[in-house]
């Protein structure tokens, strides 16, 4: 796992040299308070600048880095750099939350495929699922909140 986290955090190195407000959506940022921001904040535990609790200074905060949609701990983190250290972090969460490949139903690989669908990260097992979840990505976010939610219950 830290062999990911080092090759993800290497990866994504372009996101961190950016303050968050520059990639930030252009709409107030704010959550909606549904079951799947819920799920997602749960899976994702920490601030990408702060590395704080989600929570732990009220309602987190839903922007978009890149192409990613994450959650802020705070407004004062909008003006701020992504740390790689917490950035990595957070994708490790979101992978150990997932633990499954929405489409084969086995464990992710210890360096698994991954692909971002309407702002959300998915973990799979093998480029081949790519292909499947772009066909029909609502099925395969609505197998990855199911895998969300029984996951972090336990």
């Amino acid at each position: 796992m830290k062999t990911f986290r080092m090759i993800l955090a290497l990866s994504l190195v372009v996101v961190t040299g950016f303050g968050v407000q520059q990639f930030a959506e252009a709409q107030q940022p704010q959550t909606d308070g549904s079951q799947r921001d819920q799920l997602r904040i749960a899976a994702q535990q920490i601030c990408p600048v702060s590395g704080q609790k989600l929570g732990a200074h009220g309602k987190p905060i839903k922007v978009k880095i890149g192409k990613e949609s994450v959650y802020l701990c705070c407004k004062g983190c909008l003006n701020s750099k992504v740390n790689p250290q917490h950035w990595s972090t957070i994708h490790a969460n979101f992978a150990k939350a997932q633990h499954m490949c929405p489409v084969m139903k086995k464990e992710l690989p210890q360096k698994p495929k991954w692909t971002i669908v309407d702002g959300r990260i998915v973990y799979v097992c093998c480029p081949p699922c790519t292909k499947k979840i772009d066909a029909d990505p609502q099925t395969y976010l609505s197998t990855v909140d199911a895998l969300y939610s029984a996951n972090l219950r336990k």
